[in-house]
C-alpha cells in the first residue's frame, strides 16, 4: 500500500471547525437560556467558516478547489460505472459537499435576520423590519430540519463506504493521507493537494474574518446614545 497526500491543513481545521460550530449550535439553540447569545456566536463563526471555504475552493489546493471535484453528469455516470479513479470528493460525494455548504449557508445567514421575541435578536434583524425578521425566524427553524436530514444523509454514508466498500473517509480528513494500492495511486487523475500555500491562506482568513464581522453587525452605524435627562431640581423646602 501507498500513502497518499489526499487534503491540506486548511481544509481539515475547516472541517472540523465546521462540525464542532454546528454540533454547539443545535444543543445551544435547543437549551437555550443563556446559551441563546452563544447560539448567535457559533452562527457568525459559521459564516466565517462557510466564506473561508468559498475563497479555498478557489484559490485552495487541487482537491480543495471546486473545479478539481464539481463535474457534470459524464463524471457522475463514469463513477456509478465505477470509472472514476480521483482522489478527494468523488462527482457524488461533491453534491453532499455543495449541498451542505449551501444549507448550512442559508441556515446560518437567515439567523442573522431573525428573532425571536424573547431572549435573541440577530444582528442585521432592524434591517429587514420585524415582519420580514418573524419570517426568517419561520425559515431559519424549518432549514434546520433539512440540514439534520443532510447530516444523517452525510453520516450514513461515511458508514456504508466504512462497511461495505472498505474505504475509511474519516481518517484521512484527520491526518490528510490516504492508502491506497500502487495501482490506484497511478490511476488518479486528482493532482496531489499541491498549489494554495501560506500567501492564499491568509488571504482566505482576511475574508472570512471580514465577513465574520459583517454578519456580527459590525458595519453597521453606530446608534446614537440617548440624550441624558436633566436631574430633577431639588425642592426647595
Amino acid at each position: 500500500m501507498n500513502r497518499q497526500r489526499v487534503w491540506d491543513l486548511p481544509i481539515r481545521l475547516f472541517h472540523w471547525s465546521l462540525v464542532i460550530s454546528i454540533v454547539f449550535a443545535y444543543v445551544s439553540g435547543q437549551i437555550g437560556g443563556n446559551l441563546i447569545d452563544w447560539h448567535g456566536r457559533a452562527g457568525f463563526l459559521i459564516v466565517g467558516l462557510i466564506v473561508f471555504r468559498i475563497v479555498w475552493g478557489l484559490i485552495g489546493s487541487p482537491t480543495a478547489r471546486f473545479a478539481s471535484f464539481v463535474r457534470g453528469p459524464g463524471a457522475i455516470r463514469a463513477y456509478l460505472r465505477g470509472e472514476w479513479r480521483g482522489i478527494g470528493h468523488n462527482p457524488i460525494g461533491a453534491l453532499s459537499v455543495l449541498g451542505l455548504l449551501a444549507l448550512v449557508a442559508a441556515q446560518a445567514t437567515t439567523g442573522l435576520f431573525t428573532n425571536d421575541d424573547i431572549a435573541y435578536q440577530g444582528p442585521l434583524a432592524d434591517l429587514v423590519g420585524k415582519d420580514q425578521s418573524d419570517r426568517f425566524h419561520s425559515l431559519h427553524a424549518w432549514l434546520q430540519n433539512g440540514l439534520l436530514a443532510l447530516v444523517v444523509l452525510h453520516v450514513g454514508a461515511i458508514v456504508f463506504y466504512l462497511h461495505v466498500k472498505k474505504e475509511n473517509l474519516v481518517k484521512p480528513m484527520i491526518t490528510g493521507w490516504r492508502e491506497v494500492t500502487p495501482q490506484a495511486a497511478r490511476a488518479s487523475s486528482t493532482p496531489a493537494p499541491r498549489g494554495g500555500g501560506f500567501p492564499a491562506f491568509i488571504i482566505a482568513v482576511l475574508i472570512a474574518a471580514g465577513a465574520t464581522y459583517a454578519a456580527a453587525g459590525g458595519l453597521l452605524p453606530a446608534t446614537p446614545a440617548a440624550p441624558a435627562q436633566p436631574a430633577a431640581a431639588a425642592p426647595a423646602w
